[in-house]
């Protein structure tokens, strides 16, 4: 089947177009390549453009009449969401609305949403369900909530299915080193402590080690970007098949690593020591964020083939010493 894939020039957008190649699909990738990588687009045709161009939308829609839809482009940093809210609206809500239009308009049936673990904001019980509150903190959060209150009414009224996937923090690389996490700026852990390790960055600074968790620091679910694509690939074939499904779906490995744990098996795994400097606490940091993906792993199937933080740790220190920047 032939699947739009918008932003699936991104970090994840691109391991699941490699996924959904692999399970004999075509993906068409659509990214306005703001963050996108036109080299991480290998599995299928590159059109770029942007979800809020309807124009554009239309035509590569008429041309491919793609099955479905894999929703990956947005916005996705915090801190910025937080100093300029408007950008987010406008691109992750009105984009998405601009989609959902075009999908309507042109009777495309199915879409598979990339959304987050922030639309639960601060958690009430660890680890977190599905039926846990959404009541994201901070706009970034916020904005995804609101996509996916639009799928629900979208499916009401238009009968457009979907599902959206609330991702934990996606980690590691592609084990066969074609593909990598590329973000500028960078603000994930992994890739921050491997650049301390290669010499990039003086230091990985630790914020906060006070926190209520075994070693102080802050405690997070760790995916790996391989296990995300192949929920994607089995998300979008239940759809299309008509299997029952829930409207949301968590993605995590159900298990915790702290700050510290994630630097020191960095440290074994490059057998290099990684220097670590404490800062303050960041506002809206919880102490614990780990999911409960019983429910997508019941349901479809699903399974991480990489649970463990080594191997997460390992196939990100792989590609790390493949780029240009790398002193490896």
């Amino acid at each position: 089947m032939r699947f739009l894939v918008t932003g699936g020039a991104g970090y994840i957008g691109s391991h699941t177009c490699k996924a959904l190649a692999a399970s004999g699909h075509t993906p068409i990738t659509f990214d306005n390549l703001v963050y996108g990588h036109p080299w991480a687009v290998r599995w299928g045709p590159l059109e770029k453009g942007d979800i809020a161009d309807r124009e554009r939308l239309d035509q590569v829609i008429n041309q491919y009449q793609p099955e479905g839809v894999i929703h990956f482009a947005a916005y996705a940093y915090v801190g910025e969401s937080v100093k300029d809210p408007a950008k987010y609206y406008r691109n992750n809500v009105g984009g998405s609305l601009s989609l959902l239009e075009a999908m309507r308009d042109h009777g495309i049936p199915y879409i598979v949403f990339s959304s987050t673990c922030a639309s639960y904001g601060i958690p009430e019980q660890i680890p977190i369900p599905e039926s846990h509150p959404q009541r994201p903190i901070n706009p970034y959060g916020q904005s995804k909530l609101m996509v996916e209150q639009m799928l629900r009414d979208f499916r009401l009224a238009y009968g457009i299915q979907s599902i959206s996937l609330r991702y934990f923090n996606a980690a590691g690389a592609d084990p066969d080193g074609e593909i990598g996490e590329a973000h500028d700026p960078e603000t994930h852990l992994i890739p921050l402590v491997l650049d301390a390790a290669s010499g990039q960055r003086p230091h990985i600074t630790i914020f906060g080690d006070d926190y209520d968790t075994p070693d102080g620091t802050c405690i997070r679910d760790y995916i790996h970007v391989s296990d995300l694509a192949q929920a994607h690939v089995l998300a979008v074939e239940a759809l299309t098949t008509h299997q029952p499904v829930q409207p949301a779906y968590n993605l995590g490995n159900g298990q915790g690593f702290s700050v510290k744990d994630v630097i020191a098996t960095a440290e074994a795994v490059t057998q290099k020591r990684i220097p670590v400097q404490i800062g303050a606490r960041r506002p809206g940091d919880p102490p614990r964020l780990v999911g409960d993906a019983s429910a997508i792993m019941q349901d479809l199937g699903w399974k991480p083939a990489y649970a463990d933080l080594t191997q997460i740790i390992e196939t990100a220190w792989r590609w790390h010493q493949q780029q240009p920047y790398s002193t490896q």
